[in-house]
């Protein structure tokens, strides 16, 4: 298989500095990536997590909450969709059978209306919780307006399978040695990574279950002030995930050159295994 990462619009939350550790000033607006993964498969194309997606640039307004629009304003760029990103890879949208999705965050799911004919996987819990919009911070940023293809999701419930001791769902049978959902609770109640075996190694989106390179250190672990105070805003179960941040350590910590994690946000992590910039979009022959 192979895997191209994609970051799919970045973020741009007040703050600066506070937030990404390189902007050089406060008072300048940071950048946060929104780290997706495309899976060439001789099945077609896998797309893990979708960012903001066609319509979210054309419309922002109509479509996520004003409260995230000021806070982290988007660099709503047509060309850093997965969709069109995908296509100056030299495919079409219709060849994205599957999208696995960590969880349903408006940065997460915004571009699932642009893949119309892809089957969408994601955890039991996390979809349930999604439609209940039980509370005002769950009505910001759970957004049915980006859930157009809804009828195409499937949802699943860990099994009892196991990846390197984690809980597993492995929800595409024609690559179940090679794709596992790993329930990764605390940024929301169905929050997931996803692992992708890539030849002898294996690759660990850990989505938003960490936000800093630095929170995986395992001799001193810190986060940005800006960072810290948003994974805390945005916890639904702060015990769990402080425990899946501890165990996501100890990971990294024993699994050596077989495993590399990586986490959403991190413009860091994103340079280092795409070789390029956050702000430049896929090219044909780029491929990590």
């Amino acid at each position: 298989m192979r895997v191209h990462h994609l970051n799919c619009i970045s973020s741009c939350p007040l703050g600066g500095k506070l937030f990404d550790a390189r902007t050089p000033s406060l008072l300048r607006r940071g950048e946060l990536t929104c780290h997706c993964l495309l899976i060439e498969t001789d099945d077609g194309l896998v797309l893990v997590d979708t960012g903001f997606g066609l319509r979210d640039v054309a419309n922002p307004q109509s479509r996520l909450s004003t409260f995230f629009l000021f806070m982290l304003k988007p660099d709503f760029r047509e060309e850093m969709t997965a969709v069109r990103q995908i296509e100056r890879l030299g495919f079409k949208a219709s060849d994205v059978r599957h999208i696995l999705m960590s969880h349903l965050d408006f940065d997460h799911a915004g571009g699932l209306d642009d893949f119309p004919q892809a089957t969408v996987h994601m955890l039991q819990v996390e979809r349930d919780y999604a439609l209940a919009q039980k509370t005002w911070l769950d009505r910001q940023r759970f957004r049915p307006q980006q859930w157009s293809t809804r009828g195409n999701w499937k949802v699943h419930r860990a099994d009892g399978e196991k990846w390197r001791g984690f809980d597993s769902v492995r929800p595409l049978p024609g690559f179940r040695d090679d794709i596992a959902l790993v329930p990764l609770p605390g940024h929301t109640f169905g929050h997931a990574g996803i692992a992708v075996r890539k030849d002898d190694r294996w690759l660990l989106l850990a989505a938003d279950a960490y936000f800093f390179h630095t929170e995986m250190d395992w001799d001193r672990p810190r986060c940005t002030p800006g960072l810290a105070f948003y994974q805390w805003m945005m916890e639904k179960d702060r015990a769990a995930r402080l425990r899946n941040q501890a165990r996501l350590r100890e990971l990294c910590r024993t699994a050596g050159s077989e495993l590399t994690v990586f986490c959403s946000h991190d413009p860091f992590q994103f340079e280092r295994l795409a070789g390029r910039s956050p702000g430049i979009p896929a090219e044909h022959l780029v491929m990590a």
